[in-house]
């Protein structure tokens, strides 16, 4: 063994700025591979494509580094081990109690860049990632054949892809609820949540079942009493059955009623019904975009309508919560909760029925009239004055 070298001459200075450079280098190497191996591929293609401006920009120098994540832990280790293996013969020769302890000379190197890279590895790794590079041509004669062997025994890295129970929770975390720092409302993680159940529902849990849906025969008429049935319910559109309730044969747009004279009693037969999208309760697939929207004139004698579904209720489960209007009658339909009445009209201010109504002005009634004779062909309105209406109500 080579003899100590004497305190402050030329050749100790040198073998100690040796010795820090190889600490640096090792405590380097260490922190590296355990900061740009800790940060997924995922991770960073997420914080490269819709992070924060300055995450992107270190996101998209780390990528290209941390591709091959066999070839850089080769590297990294190997850099490591080097410097390792030649800081106890330097410490050797210019202190021998530092060079003898292996201990100390290989752990206190890496606690310190560790912790560093451990809390800010996506900033070290895009400072550092043009070395890594002249690291990875420096020792790719060793470590690419080593690589290659860890690929074929143990696989090529890939991307860690979260299922759809972990995505739900990840996102649970990031609500504001959770208490951990995530700015995601109630609501946001709720509908999130509730895209993310869509395919583990079915058609039937959500469908309003056929006998308890509004419905209206082939055979009647449109009379005073249906039109005034068809308003109370207030939908949009009413299923048309043949005979049997179940038998639904298509559904009529109320707003094609709008022109009919209740007094002339039409047959339903005489409008126009459309035909409807038919959905199986088993569906596995439940999603707006998924809904089958192909027409199908006739259901095979086997087959039956248990139920009807609309976008409100696709949406409902989508929101996991009941959309309420004015003429909803239940909160749920399947539980028949009742919506309380009363409680909206309690709050609602009592008008004076004793107080007249401020007349409308004759130039907004003109428009009104206007706009509803372009919209009804065969009706005309005409605005009556004062001594007319009097006339007409004598």
């Amino acid at each position: 063994m080579a003899d100590d070298i004497p305190c402050c001459e030329t050749k100790f200075f040198l073998f100690v700025l040796i010795i820090i450079g190889l600490v640096t280098f090792a405590g380097l190497m260490a922190g590296l591979t355990l900061g740009l191996m800790s940060l997924g591929l995922v991770d960073l293609e997420v914080l490269s494509k819709s992070g924060r401006p300055q995450d992107r920009i270190h996101a998209s120098k780390i990528l290209p580094v941390v591709k091959n994540q066999h070839l850089l832990l080769c590297t990294l280790l190997i850099g490591n081990s080097l410097a390792m293996e030649s800081l106890p013969i330097f410490l050797g020769q210019a202190c021998a109690p530092m060079g003898s302890n292996s201990g100390v000379s290989h752990t206190h190197p890496h606690i310190l860049p560790q912790a560093i890279c451990t809390r800010y590895g996506l900033t070290v790794g895009a400072t550092t990632a043009p070395f890594v590079r002249l690291l990875l041509w420096l020792f790719f004669p060793v470590a690419y054949p080593i690589s290659k062997f860890l690929d074929w025994m143990l696989g090529k890295g890939h991307a860690a892809l979260l299922r759809r129970a972990e995505l739900k929770t990840f996102v649970d975390f990031h609500g504001n609820e959770a208490g951990k720092g995530g700015d995601l409302t109630h609501d946001e993680t709720t509908i999130i949540a509730g895209a993310l159940d869509m395919t583990e529902k079915t058609a039937k849990d959500a469908m309003t079942p056929i006998a308890k849906a509004f419905s209206l025969d082939l055979d009647g008429t449109l009379n005073l009493e249906t039109l005034n049935a068809i308003m109370t319910m207030g939908h949009s559109r009413v299923p048309v059955y043949y005979k049997n309730p179940n038998n639904i044969i298509g559904l009529i747009l109320v707003k094609n009623l709008l022109a009919v004279d209740p007094d002339d009693s039409v047959p339903l037969r005489k409008m126009l019904i459309r035909k409807i999208p038919r959905r199986d309760t088993g569906a596995v697939r439940f999603c707006i975009l998924d809904l089958d929207t192909s027409p199908i004139p006739e259901f095979s004698p086997d087959q039956e309508v248990v139920g009807v579904i609309t976008m409100e209720d696709v949406i409902e489960e989508l929101l996991q919560e009941e959309i309420l209007d004015e003429t909803d009658e239940y909160v749920n339909i399947h539980n028949r909760i009742k919506i309380n009445m009363n409680a909206s009209q309690d709050k609602a201010p009592q008008s004076n029925s004793n107080q007249p109504l401020p007349p409308a002005s004759a130039p907004a009634l003109q428009s009104v009239a206007s706009k509803v004779n372009s919209g009804l062909a065969g009706f005309k309105f005409k605005l009556l004055s004062s001594q007319e209406c009097a006339g007409v109500v004598a």
